[in-house]
């Protein structure tokens, strides 16, 4: 994985959470959320919290007197959802690297991560940390995207991206968040971090925007993808932005747009 599809900085966040949070991330934050106030923690550690759709999420779902910590690698990311969810004492925001979590033992009831264990470079070393920093009886609450075949949206970009660079076509969408969808890999990934009890499932979902040239923004923007689109040429981010658009266009018409997406979800204890 290059440095560079870790990197949320710039106008990223911001757009990260105006256009692709409402499109495809808050369906599946409400799942997190909801799965976690089940277990009713009273010490909560959320790994690469982004902008905070989960955190919003979760905190809303949960009563007073918690402690949640949010935490995220990018630190322009934790800014805007700090920002978001200002005047919320419950909730701690702290820059941190889920491989190498600044946490004591058995710390935590619930630790919960939105579509982060894909960024892991060492994933069965980041789940050991979860796996340390947990109470004996805790639970790690995760998802993770499916395969790109099954996220419409993403995969149209992917292959419209082509048209305009087919010597080097980027590759983030496949290689990066669609990239750990094995479900036996992330059984086994777990179970040599130290996790026995593994629930995985496969959560189907629509996503909607009101155009297609949102949804464009959103993906060649709004993610690394847009560092992958510049360092090809910096000056083509607005045709690669059209040219998707365009393809979305085509294939789901002028107005509102709609898409399967589908994540996996798993809940691991020890």
């Amino acid at each position: 994985m290059p440095d560079t599809d870790k990197v949320f900085a710039g106008s990223i966040p911001r757009l990260y959470d105006e256009y692709l949070v409402p499109m495809i991330f808050a369906v599946y934050a409400e799942d997190i959320a909801r799965r976690v106030a089940a277990l009713s923690p009273s010490a909560l550690l959320e790994i690469a919290a982004g902008t905070g759709a989960v955190t919003r999420a979760v905190a809303a779902a949960l009563p007073r007197g918690i402690r949640y910590v949010a935490t995220d690698l990018n630190e322009p990311m934790l800014a805007v959802a700090a920002q978001r969810q200002a005047g919320d004492d419950r909730i701690t925001w702290r820059q941190a690297d889920g491989m190498d979590l600044p946490f004591a033992d058995a710390e935590f009831d619930v630790v919960c991560c939105q579509f982060g264990a894909m960024f892991f470079p060492d994933r069965i070393r980041a789940y050991g940390e979860v796996k340390r920093v947990l109470k004996g009886d805790g639970t790690f609450v995760f998802n993770v995207w499916d395969r790109i075949e099954d996220n419409v949206l993403a995969q149209e970009a992917t292959v419209a991206l082509e048209e305009l660079f087919p010597d080097d076509p980027p590759r983030f969408m496949v290689r990066t968040p669609h990239g750990y969808c094995d479900k036996s890999v992330i059984r086994s990934d777990l179970e040599r971090a130290g996790f026995r009890d593994i629930l995985i499932e496969t959560r189907p979902e629509i996503s909607r925007a009101p155009s297609a040239e949102y949804a464009a923004i959103a993906l060649c923007q709004g993610t690394p993808l847009r560092s992958e689109i510049e360092a090809r040429d910096a000056g083509k981010l607005q045709a690669a932005t059209d040219i998707v658009a365009e393809a979305i266009r085509t294939r789901h018409g002028p107005g509102p747009v709609e898409g399967k997406i589908q994540a996996i979800v798993i809940e691991a204890r020890g």
